[in-house]
C-alpha cells in the first residue's frame, strides 16, 4: 500500500550504529598515528624514480624546476614529520570527496527539476538531505586548507616567487596571476557560498511546497536550478582545477574538471542508491518501485563507463603526447610501489566491476545486488581521490593503511548522521509535487 505521509525514524539503533563506526574510526586512526610515527621516507625509491623523471625531463629547460621542486620538497619533509603530513592529507582526501558526494545530492536534486523529470520524484528528500554536509564540508574545508596549506599546496610558499631565492619558480612564477593566495581563497568562499545558498533556496522551497501545494514553489526551483546548473558547470571544474590539480602545481590537464565532475558523479550516484534501498529494506520509501531502481542502475552503469572514457581519454593523451611535464604525474603513480597496485585497482572496482555486475536487466532491479555495487563503487571513487591527491602531497611517502581506513569512516559515520537526521525532520515523500502521479505510474 503507497502512502505519502512516511516519516524517516532515526532509531537509537542506527544512532549507536554510526556511533560504533565513529569510534572504530578514531580507534584505527589513532593506531595508524602510533604505528607510523617516526617512520622514514621511501629515499632509495624516491631516488630510483626521480632518476627516471630526471631522464625524460633531461632534454627540457623544465629539469631545473623539477629539480629545484624536489629539493624544496625534501626540506619540506624535513620541517613536517611525515606521519603529520599524511594525516593531513588523509584529511584533504575526505574533504574533497565528501564534499563533493554532499554537492552531487544537490546536483541531482536540481537536475530533475531542471529537466522536468518525472521518475525521480520518490527519491528527492534522499538528494536533498545528502546537500545538508555542505556547510560542514566549507567549514572544514577552510580549516584544514589554513592549517596544512603549505604541506598540501607546494605553491602557497613566498619563496618560490622571490627571484633571490635558490628555489625560485619560474613556472609557478608565470602563474602567479591565478594562483595566489588572496584570489584562491575568493574563488573558494564565492564558489562554496554559491553552493549553499542554492541549496538553501531550493531547500526552503520544497519543504514550503509540502504545505502551500499548487505549483508556484516547483516553478521557483525550476528556475532557481536552471541558474545553478550553470554555476555548478563552471564552479565545479574551478574546484577541481584549485583544490585538486594545484596539488601537483607544475602538472596540468584539460580534462581534470570533468574527471574530477564524473568522479564525484558516479559515487553520488551510488550513495543516493545505497540510502534509498536501506531505507527501503527498514519500510520506507513504498512508492519507490523496481522500475525506479533500474534507472538508478542505469545511471550507475552509464556513467562508470562515462568516468573510464575520461580516464583512457586523459591517460592516452598524455601517453601519446610524452611530453614531461604532463606524463611525470602518471609515472609516479605507476612506477611507485605505494600506489602502483592501488591505480589497476582503481580501474577494476570503478570500471569493470560494475560494468559486469549491471550488465543485465534483472540485476539493476535487484536490491542485494545494486546495493553491493553502490557499496564498491562509492569505495572505489573514494580511492581514485587517494590517487589523484596523495601522490601529489606525500610524493613517494604515501602509503595505505590504518590511518587512511580510519579517517574515511570517521567521515563516513559523520556524513551518515548528518543525512539520516536531516532525513528525519521532513517527510521522505514530497506529497504536493506537480509529478508526484507520475512517477507513481513509472514503468520500464
Amino acid at each position: 500500500m503507497t502512502t505519502f505521509d512516511e516519516q524517516y525514524v532515526f532509531t537509537a539503533k542506527a544512532k549507536r550504529n554510526v556511533a560504533i563506526v565513529f569510534a572504530v574510526g578514531i580507534l584505527l586512526l589513532a593506531l595508524g598515528i602510533f604505528m607510523n610515527m617516526g617512520s622514514p621516507g621511501h629515499v632509495e625509491e624516491e631516488h630510483a624514480v626521480n632518476t627516471v623523471s630526471e631522464q625524460l625531463l633531461a632534454s627540457t629547460e623544465l629539469v631545473q624546476h623539477d629539480v629545484a621542486d624536489e629539493a624544496s620538497a625534501a626540506t619540506e619533509r624535513h620541517e613536517t614529520a611525515t606521519w603529520l603530513k599524511r594525516l593531513y592529507t588523509n584529511l584533504w582526501i575526505n574533504n574533497m570527496f565528501f564534499v563533493g558526494l554532499a554537492i552531487i545530492g544537490v546536483f541531482f536534486f536540481a537536475l530533475q527539476y531542471a529537466a522536468v523529470a518525472h521518475w525521480s520524484t520518490g527519491m528527492l528528500r534522499v538528494a536533498m538531505a545528502i546537500g545538508n554536509w555542505l556547510p560542514i564540508a566549507f567549514v572544514m574545508i577552510i580549516g584544514v586548507f589554513f592549517l596544512a596549506k603549505h604541506d598540501l599546496f607546494h605553491w602557497t610558499h613566498d619563496y618560490l616567487y622571490d627571484t633571490n631565492s635558490p628555489q625560485f619558480d619560474s613556472i609557478l612564477n608565470g602563474k602567479k596571476a591565478y594562483l595566489n593566495l588572496p584570489f584562491f581563497i575568493v574563488r573558494m568562499i564565492v564558489i562554496m557560498g554559491g553552493w549553499f545558498m542554492f541549496f538553501l533556496y531550493m531547500r526552503k522551497n520544497a519543504l514550503a511546497e509540502d504545505i502551500e501545494g499548487g505549483v508556484k514553489r516547483w516553478k521557483n526551483i525550476r528556475s532557481s536550478a536552471a541558474w545553478f546548473l550553470i554555476f555548478f558547470a563552471v564552479s565545479s571544474s574551478i574546484s577541481a582545477w584549485d583544490w585538486i590539480m594545484s596539488i601537483d602545481p607544475h602538472w596540468f590537464s584539460t580534462m581534470f574538471g570533468w574527471y574530477v565532475f564524473s568522479s564525484w558523479w558516479v559515487a553520488g550516484l551510488a550513495f543516493i542508491t545505497f540510502v534509498i534501498i536501506m531505507l527501503k529494506e527498514q519500510g520506507y520509501l513504498s512508492i519507490v518501485t523496481a522500475n525506479h531502481l533500474h534507472d538508478l542502475g542505469k545511471f550507475i552503469f552509464g556513467f562508470s563507463i562515462f568516468w573510464t572514457y575520461l580516464w583512457f581519454s586523459q591517460f592516452l593523451l598524455i601517453y601519446y603526447a610524452n611530453i614531461p611535464e604532463e606524463t611525470v604525474y602518471f609515472i609516479q603513480r605507476l612506477t611507485t610501489s605505494n600506489y602502483s597496485s592501488i591505480f589497476y585497482i582503481n580501474l577494476l572496482i570503478n570500471f569493470v566491476f560494475p560494468f559486469l555486475a549491471l550488465m543485465t536487466r534483472d540485476s539493476k532491479r535487484q536490491m542485494s545486488i545494486l546495493k553491493i555495487v553502490a557499496v564498491v563503487v562509492v569505495l572505489g571513487h573514494w580511492l581514485d581521490f587517494y590517487l589523484m591527491i596523495t601522490p601529489g602531497v606525500m610524493k613517494y611517502d604515501g602509503g595505505f593503511g590504518f590511518m587512511e581506513i580510519g579517517t574515511f569512516m570517521i567521515f563516513m559515520a559523520a556524513f551518515f548522521w548528518v543525512v539520516l537526521s536531516n532525513l528525519a525532520k521532513y517527510p521522505l515523500i514530497a506529497k504536493n509535487h506537480p509529478t508526484l502521479q507520475e512517477s507513481l505510474h513509472h514503468h520500464i
